[in-house]
Order: C-alpha cells, then sequence, then structure tokens
C-alpha cells in the first residue's frame, strides 16, 4: 500500500492541513516545505490527482485549442506556453481542430468535459458557444491572436494593423504605388485587421486602393501560391505586394519561384513571420515578426494570474466582476534585399 498523508505527517512531525497545503498548491514556510519534500521522496509518496481533482474542483490542466499543429507560428506559441505552465505544476491538453468550426466546437466540448481548469484557445471561426461555456462555469478563457467582437475575456494580440500599415509604408518609401497584398480569410480577426492597415497605407497617402491588388489566401501555403498567382495574372503592373502571413508568404514565393519571377528586380516582397525561412531565400526576405514568445508568456500569466487570485480567494469561478484584460504587443520587422528602390 502506498503512502499516504498521515505517514508525511508522522514523519515530519507537521499537521495534516499544512502537508494538505503544500501539497493543493498552497503557502506553507520554507523549513516546512524541506521537511514535506524530504519525507515524499523517502516515502515514495504519490500523489493521487483524481482524487485531488475531486477534492478540490481542480485538475491542474489546462486545455489548448489551436487551428493547426503544424502552423510554426503556433508551434512556438504552443511550445513556451506549456514550458510556463508546466513550471507552475499545470499539464496541458492540446487539440488540433484542423481550422474547422465544427472540430472547435467539438473540442472545446471535449475539455470542458475533462474538467481542465481553464482555456487557451486561437479561435478558427466565430463560434462563441464553447467559450461561454467555460466562463459561466467560472473557468478562465485567454484568446490569442484572435478576438470575438460578442465574447468578453482576455485577449492577447498583436497590433496586425499597424504591422501592415507600417509594411506598405515601406514600399511607398522605396517608391512603389502599384501594391498588392495576399489577405487572409475575411472572418477571421486578423486577416480584418492587415487588410485593414493595408487600406489605411493607402488612405494616409490621399489614394484608395484597387480591389484587383487585393486577393484572398486561406491561411496556407497552397492559398498563397492561389492568390500570388491570381495578383499577377491581373496586374502586370504591380511593382511590389504584402503576404499578410506565414504559411502564404511560403506558398507566395514558392509561385514566384515557379513562375519565374525575379525578386526583386521584378517584384518587390514583404512577406510574414519565420526569420529563419527569410534568411534562407535569395535574396533575403524582408518581413514582419511577430514575438511569439511574449504572446505565449502573456497568455500563461494572465490565466494563471485568474487561477491564482481564485485560490486566494478560495471562491474558484467567482472573479466575474474582474474585468477582461486585452494585451496588444508591437510587431517586429526585419529588413532584407527583397525591395527595390523604384
Amino acid at each position: 500500500m502506498g503512502a499516504t498523508m498521515k505517514d508525511i505527517a508522522k514523519r515530519t512531525g507537521l499537521g495534516l492541513a499544512t502537508i494538505s497545503s503544500y501539497l493543493n498548491g498552497g503557502n506553507v514556510r520554507e523549513k516546512n516545505r524541506i521537511k514535506i519534500e524530504e519525507a515524499i521522496e523517502e516515502l515514495h509518496f504519490e500523489v493521487n490527482e483524481v482524487a485531488r481533482g475531486l477534492k478540490t474542483n481542480r485538475t491542474k490542466t489546462i486545455g489548448i485549442v489551436i487551428p493547426e499543429l503544424n502552423n510554426i507560428f503556433f508551434a512556438e506559441i504552443i511550445t513556451e506556453t506549456e514550458d510556463i505552465l508546466r513550471n507552475h505544476g499545470y499539464a496541458t491538453m492540446i487539440c488540433d481542430c484542423r481550422s474547422d468550426e465544427k472540430r472547435e466546437e467539438e473540442a472545446e466540448e471535449f475539455l470542458f468535459h475533462r474538467r481542465v481548469d481553464g482555456l487557451i484557445l486561437m479561435p478558427t471561426g466565430n463560434g462563441e458557444k464553447g467559450i461561454q461555456r467555460f466562463l459561466r462555469a467560472g473557468k478562465p478563457v485567454v484568446l490569442i491572436d484572435r478576438k470575438m467582437e460578442q465574447t468578453d475575456c482576455d485577449c492577447v494580440l498583436v497590433d496586425n494593423e499597424g504591422a501592415a500599415e507600417e509594411a506598405v509604408e515601406r514600399l511607398f518609401a522605396a517608391g512603389h504605388r502599384k501594391i498588392g497584398i495576399i489577405a487572409g480569410p475575411d472572418k477571421i480577426y486578423t486577416a480584418k485587421e492587415r487588410l485593414s492597415g493595408y487600406r489605411k497605407a493607402f488612405y494616409g497617402k490621399g489614394m484608395t486602393p484597387g480591389e484587383e491588388f487585393i486577393a484572398r489566401g486561406d491561411y496556407t501555403i497552397a492559398g498563397g501560391a492561389r492568390a500570388m498567382r491570381e495578383l499577377m495574372e491581373k496586374n502586370k503592373e504591380m511593382t511590389a505586394v504584402f503576404i499578410s502571413n506565414y504559411e502564404m508568404t511560403v506558398g507566395a514565393m514558392m509561385e514566384l519561384n515557379d513562375l519565374g519571377v525575379s525578386v526583386p528586380e521584378e517584384l518587390s516582397v514583404i512577406g510574414f513571420d519565420n526569420e529563419d525561412f527569410a534568411r534562407a531565400l535569395r535574396p533575403r526576405l524582408s518581413i514582419v515578426t511577430q514575438p511569439s514568445g511574449e504572446i505565449a508568456r502573456r497568455a500563461a500569466e494572465l490565466l494563471l494570474g485568474r487561477l491564482e487570485r481564485e485560490t486566494a480567494a478560495k471562491q474558484p469561478g467567482n472573479l466575474e466582476s474582474e474585468r477582461p484584460e486585452t494585451v496588444t504587443l508591437k510587431t517586429g520587422f526585419v529588413e532584407g534585399r527583397s525591395v527595390k528602390y523604384l
């Protein structure tokens, strides 16, 4: 039979309340912590997580739902977030919804029934039913990279509009006027913001961008390739293009290579994300960069902060009076050699 809390109490001379507080993540005196940890090791004590979860209404597990596991931007965020949560004693359950709204709903339902303590979500669509279910149950939700207009919960975003506006302004500064954009799906928050930034750059110059210079992809490599071909076929006079997502950047550059278009001699290009990919190209690609590590850190901090405050208040799920927080981070820019000065 395995060791019990009573065995630890007998070995350390401490009360069961102190030992229980330590095992449930509470604060104990340093000398008591050392005694308890030594006893745990000597007695080979193992916490029954299922029993503890039933008693505390906590499973020490966080659910994470992402659109695409093979998306390098999402993967970088998940890796960093998981490390931070693990260091705070939380395991993660990660669900890849394959950019499918139905799969996303199913993932949210699955995680809810598995009684995860909180949810980190990068929404694919506009479905808010699952999120509202978590919030009504008093479980914190943090959205990453997307914002849902009708749902009040914590969000970590980047300044997508400003990033796109700055990228296009760089092309204007290089003398370009016939500037295209490969935008994302019109239902996705980031895509709408980046397209808005593209248009805003034109309005700042007293110009209106022609719709023929706007092509939409679907945040995939194949979608970027299709959109690049569409722009090239419609706009023989186009001298520059801004590609608003990493996967689409990869696809667009592959398509330009297949078409035999020389960058930047025939077409100037600014892409999005992944400095390693940008450096691997010849010439080196100029790109907008997102702070994936900072996004992960802030998302984990928001979630852990709510969980810790609930624990301290001993009223899990009863912090609804706190206003949701939206964190907006700045993007960066890596200058390459893919923009020609006219």
